[in-house]
């Protein structure tokens, strides 16, 4: 018997995997041809029509003019040193690359480098890349990258989807990585010691030891890591010319927050792709075999659940590596982080830190407020706060969440219900 259309897509469909590196190239995503909208996208239709202009200066480029226009804090300043990004020749120990970033764009600053380098969370598309020309010029334009950048930003490196990456490394006095000697990914559950190795760190954390402001100079790793000289320090002009860039700091509590953010946006980019990507598979399936439209697939329901729960588990910082030791920093990042609010009516805020034990006093991510939040899928919204509201109220008693003191699922209930009433009215009309 001749099998059918139906039959035929049906076994076509089962046989595709569930997340391949390249998905997001197909429907419904369809990324590289995808329009983005997005905080750069908005700033280069503001170019094109006259409505803004950027600066050049000799001796940063429009590094200044674009951080200023995209209204990224200069303290917000990291340094890596690792000679693993897209102007690897640019940088060494002596040059280190800077990155730059605030709640939805980061930048990358080369020393003397060709472009300035961006990423941005996008809602629809996740991460999309953009570089921009440090020669002056009239028209000074914003160019999408796509293939060079997603060759490591779009693999297996960030589960199959178009994302960011941070990681420790050892590195020679060069900046290249010792990649035999073990890498580690890098988010807010890697335990202290494996974090910033190839990045140079600015701030102070007693006596907990990590691998920043290391250089291995003989190509082999000593065991155990011995960097005493890299701990606690709060200078950097005995490693490199400070003066090369907008301030000399490479602030230890910008760098923790960087790995908290990048964590939760690749994470939201996964919840919105997967629940996307599980409908439109759902309702072409349906539509095949004739069944009703809104006929719901019992993988749709699992792996809209199953990014959700990655997702809040990000959000509400579980497995969250434990601080042994108070952390500051030497720059005025954590001030102004904070600063930004929102806060409720008792004068607390998600952006506050505790900075003793964990990173944040209320232990989930200031992300909730983003773009990227607000404009997941209706359906993966709905299991997000639906369990969200769950896990705060006392009533879900999954252990993934067993880190979060009574007072702490108050707390955070409180806050989100004061600076974000909007964000339960999907849960009420359930």
């Amino acid at each position: 018997m001749r099998p059918t259309f139906a039959a035929m897509l049906l076994l076509a469909l089962a046989a595709r995997p569930a997340f391949s590196a390249d998905e997001y190239e197909l429907p419904p995503i369809e990324y590289s041809r995808g329009t983005p909208e997005n905080a750069v996208s908005r700033l280069q239709e503001k170019l094109d029509s006259g409505a803004h202009a950027l600066r050049h200066e000799d001796r940063f480029g429009y590094l200044q003019s674009v951080l200023d226009a995209l209204e990224i804090r200069p303290e917000s300043q990291t340094l890596v040193f690792s000679k693993t990004s897209l102007q690897r020749h640019r940088i060494s120990p002596r040059t280190p690359r800077a990155i730059y970033f605030n709640d939805d764009v980061y930048l990358g600053y080369c020393h003397e480098g060709d472009v300035l380098e961006i990423s941005v969370a996008d809602p629809q598309l996740g991460t999309v890349f953009y570089t921009i020309d440090q020669d002056e010029t009239d028209k000074p334009k914003f160019v999408r990258q796509t293939d060079q950048c997603l060759l490591c930003h779009g693999m297996s490196q960030t589960d199959g989807i178009p994302g960011h990456r941070v990681r420790s490394l050892f590195v020679d006095t060069m900046g290249n990585p010792l990649l035999a000697e073990g890498s580690h990914r890098v988010d807010q559950t890697t335990p202290f010691e494996n974090r910033w190795g190839g990045w140079y760190v600015t701030g102070t954390h007693g006596e907990q030891k990590h691998l920043g402001n290391l250089l291995i100079r003989n190509g082999e790793v000593p065991r155990p890591v011995q960097n005493e000289k890299g701990l606690n320090v709060t200078d950097l002009t005995p490693f490199f010319d400070v003066s090369r860039y907008p301030t000399p700091h490479s602030d230890i509590v910008a760098l923790m927050v960087l790995e908290h953010q990048s964590m939760v946006h690749n994470l939201l980019t996964k919840a919105n792709f997967a629940a996307r990507q599980a409908l439109h598979y759902e309702s072409e399936l349906n539509r095949a075999l004739g069944e009703p439209s809104d006929r719901r697939l019992d993988s749709t329901t699992r792996r809209i659940r199953n990014a959700a729960d990655a997702l809040l588990q990000a959000m509400l910082c579980s497995k969250e590596a434990p601080l042994t030791a108070a952390v500051a920093g030497t720059s005025e990042y954590a001030q102004r982080f904070t600063n930004a609010g929102p806060r409720d009516k008792r004068g607390r805020s998600l952006r506050d830190f505790d900075l003793k034990t964990r990173l944040f006093r209320y232990p989930c991510s200031f992300l909730v407020y983003s773009a990227s939040f607000d404009r997941l899928p209706d359906e993966m919204k709905l299991a997000v706060t639906t369990r969200l509201r769950g896990i705060l109220t006392g009533t879900d008693k999954d252990e993934a969440y067993a880190h979060l003191a009574a007072d702490d699922r108050r707390a955070i209930l409180e806050i989100l219900t004061d600076t974000k009433p909007e964000l339960w009215r999907s849960v009420a009309e359930k």
